[in-house]
């Protein structure tokens, strides 16, 4: 079973999150939480697998509560559920650690897949907020890419991080470079190891201010 807490301010958001959610056989929604305390009381109660996390919420917000979640339960994965498509919530949520960040329009069938992807270890972004990411870095020069700290990976590990940076999933990345998904979990926890980071999200955030991800894509 993947174990679920909610998190929103909205009583109706999180009945229909749940109602999305628990049509999974495999789901289980452990707890809703109306604000960023509650979210950080229920993952210290249930310790569940991933913690759907509104960012503007009273008491504690999204932000905060990801925070301390990351530092009090490290097993629960966070994953941003927003209307909030802002560039400074995007890298604030990943900095405090969450795994992944989507927007409330998502459909069901790919909050399904994302809770999924989160539970095991992966990292989601929304479309979108991927996209503009790719397109603000693709213009920063160059110049700015740190050769030193990658010279550590080797050219697989580097294709590998590439894929990362462009948000596919174990399996994609296995389909793209014609290796096993078991193959493709290796080279990321040797990325992880080599580079000394907690998680994907890390090194995708690491290739994107190094400049990595914008000159591996040129």
């Amino acid at each position: 079973m993947i174990r679920i807490v909610v998190a929103d301010d909205q009583q109706l958001v999180r009945s229909g999150f749940r109602i999305i959610l628990e049509q999974q056989p495999d789901f289980e929604v452990c707890g809703e939480a109306a604000n960023g305390a509650e979210a950080v009381a229920l993952v210290r109660e249930h310790d569940p697998d991933v913690a759907l996390m509104d960012i503007r919420m009273p008491q504690l917000n999204g932000l905060d509560a990801t925070r301390a979640i990351v530092r009090e339960s490290p097993r629960t994965r966070v994953l941003v559920l927003t209307t909030y498509d802002l560039d400074e919530y995007v890298v604030s949520a990943l900095r405090e650690g969450a795994s992944g960040y989507l927007l409330k329009d998502v459909n069901p069938t790919e909050l399904v897949r994302c809770v999924r992807a989160v539970a095991s270890g992966e990292t989601t972004l929304a479309q979108p907020v991927l996209r503009r990411m790719v397109d603000e870095f693709l213009h920063h020069d160059a110049a700015s890419a740190d050769p030193v700290i990658f010279e550590r990976l080797s050219d697989r590990e580097r294709a590998v991080l590439t894929e990362l940076t462009r948000g596919r999933t174990n399996a994609e990345i296995a389909a793209e470079l014609v290796v096993s998904p078991a193959t493709v979990k290796t080279h990321v926890a040797s990325i992880l190891a080599k580079l000394g980071l907690r998680d994907r999200v890390q090194a995708v955030i690491l290739a994107y201010e190094t400049g990595f991800a914008g000159s591996s894509a040129r």
